[in-house]
């Protein structure tokens, strides 16, 4: 990890730009639509995937771009300038359906998938969180037992990303497969191709925000699946997505920063627009000093998830860096938005206006991939407290 030094490489860079590009030519102008329409924007991932955006941290030999976690965070980042549905998109059909094959899956299992989900031709889920746990993880209900040759599985997911696209051809569960030490639950990952009978997805959420991303509850009755679909080590299950967690606080920090960002630029842009007494209101020190703000938390969140991203490739510990860039980028994802708004007036609460969007999207940031609250419990027991 290059000591105090965070600038982007020549190659980063003109990652980011290509896909800045993207975003604002091909991103930018559907997000309006789709998000009114609530539709999943097909031909905008069918682009991502092409241009190799779902392969990026991972290897040529699975198909991928052989890049780094970096390059994957400065991908969602712009994207999320534009629309935070895409940006979502990308992070979770890599975070949370590919990583998990790689970091944890079998040599055949990364062949059969990676390729697949490399390439944007599939995409892949992760069904952790159940209707009644939320943040309490451990206290899985879906079970999978041995029949045979099969796990069977039973139980239900809820707040699933991805899970019900017509792309979707995986989805990787957790459930309970026996009883460990002590008395508690033994609980493991487990492969579920997609379309599999006993498997089912409802209908999409109607949701606050991200309103163009997939996201739906996943139902489970006597879904049999062969037992080498077992992911990484029998019982490791939760510890494994936990270090997964981890690494995609990082990539939702880089999505909270984009989002962050989209709202000075866009309020820099009203604010050299609109007039208010004779001169136009950028010229107001109020509006300056908001704005002004704005931009100063904008960047030192990057800073944070540079750093816990340049902690994470270096293979140094990161897991108090990547929960501190993630609660403080959703924080100040959400001043943001509500600043922009502000600065629009009403026009700010009318949804043909981006802000209003980056305003009832950013709010799940300090929901998804782990609370604020569980953010501040992981840098405390960090601290030793």
């Amino acid at each position: 990890m290059p000591a105090m030094d965070y600038r982007l490489s020549d190659e980063h860079e003109s990652l980011r730009k290509t896909v800045e590009d993207f975003a604002r030519e091909v991103v930018a102008p559907q997000a309006e639509a789709s998000d009114e329409s609530g539709e999943f924007p097909y031909p905008v991932i069918k682009q991502m995937g092409e241009m190799g955006l779902f392969g990026l941290p991972f290897p040529e030999e699975y198909g991928g771009m052989g890049g780094d976690y970096l390059a994957l965070c400065l991908a969602i980042e712009e994207l999320a300038r534009a629309d935070s549905s895409v940006a979502i998109t990308l992070e979770a059909g890599v975070g949370l359906g590919a990583m998990p094959i790689y970091r944890f899956g079998t040599e055949a299992q990364k062949q059969e998938w990676l390729p697949r989900l490399c390439t944007g031709e599939a995409l892949g889920a992760f069904g952790l969180t159940e209707p009644g746990g939320g943040s309490d993880a451990g206290a899985t209900r879906t079970t999978a037992r041995i029949e045979g040759d099969e796990w069977v599985i039973n139980g239900s997911k809820a707040f699933i990303t991805n899970s019900g696209t017509s792309l979707t051809q995986m989805v990787t569960v957790t459930a309970v497969t026996g009883e460990a030490a002590g008395g508690r639950k033994e609980i493991s990952s487990i492969i579920v191709p997609v379309p599999r009978p006993g498997f089912s997805v409802s209908k999409k959420y109607s949701k606050v925000g991200w309103h163009a991303s997939d996201t739906r509850e996943l139902a489970f009755e006597d879904c049999h699946v062969p037992a080498e679909n077992l992911l990484g080590e029998r019982g490791r299950g939760y510890a494994n997505f936990l270090s997964i967690l981890d690494e995609g606080r990082i990539a939702i920090s880089a999505l909270g920063v984009g989002l962050a960002q989209a709202c000075v630029d866009e309020s820099v842009k009203y604010a050299k627009e609109r007039m208010a007494f004779g001169k136009n209101i950028g010229a107001y020190q109020a509006i300056q000093f908001k704005i002004a703000d704005m931009q100063m938390k904008t960047h030192l969140a990057r800073l944070a998830y540079y750093d816990a991203c340049a902690r994470l490739m270096a293979g140094q510990p990161f897991k108090r860096e990547a929960a501190i860039a993630k609660l403080y980028s959703s924080t100040i994802a959400v001043d943001n938005a509500r600043e922009a708004t502000q600065i629009f007036g009403g026009y700010g609460f009318m949804n043909e206006y981006a802000v209003a969007r980056h305003w009832r999207d950013s709010k799940i940031l300090e929901i998804g991939e782990g609370t604020s609250e569980v953010q501040r419990m992981l840098i405390a027991r960090d601290l030793g407290l």
